[in-house]
């Protein structure tokens, strides 16, 4: 089975390019026939690839959701035992409770705080804010509308 370019390469093929006069009228309306079937398929697995794409994209936000709601819980439950035990360890056949030190690192007054102790962020532009501006006929230097091509296949 032929793609896409090799069709086009035949169809050629089938034209005197000097004169323009078609040389093989069946083979250039199999090969026509060929390249729209072929152009459909692909246009088709792309609106599958798409559709597949929005129910993962729905399917990992109803996980987030409940991996949220798991983490509120274990905290919550966390909490109520750390409350109930008050340090107190405690060991069943099935489960262990017990204790470790960590350290983490309070912040009370961030203005007190070097700079050699802080990060900052990269500027990002706002390109729907500069888009805005350039159709209003503002000239943002550093920055332009560009058009594109953008397929649509519905």
């Amino acid at each position: 089975m032929a793609n896409l370019y090799e069709i086009q390469k035949e169809l050629l093929e089938c034209v005197d390019l000097e004169t323009g006069e078609i040389i093989d009228i069946e083979k250039l309306e199999a090969l026509e026939l060929e390249k729209d079937k072929k152009i459909e398929n692909i246009a088709l697995f792309i609106k599958n690839l798409k559709a597949d794409k929005e129910a993962y994209k729905k399917e990992k936000q109803l996980f987030a959701e409940k991996e949220k709601a798991a983490d509120e819980k274990i905290g919550s439950l966390t909490r109520y035992l750390e409350g109930f035990l008050e340090g107190e360890k405690f060991k069943s056949t099935r489960v262990t409770v017990s204790y470790r030190k960590s350290e983490s690192v309070a912040i009370d007054d961030i203005e007190k705080i070097s700079e050699d102790y802080l990060k900052f962020a990269e500027p990002t532009p706002d390109k729907t804010m500069i888009k805005a501006a350039l159709k209003e006929g503002i000239e943002v230097p550093g920055a332009r509308i560009e058009e594109k091509q953008s397929i649509q296949i519905k």
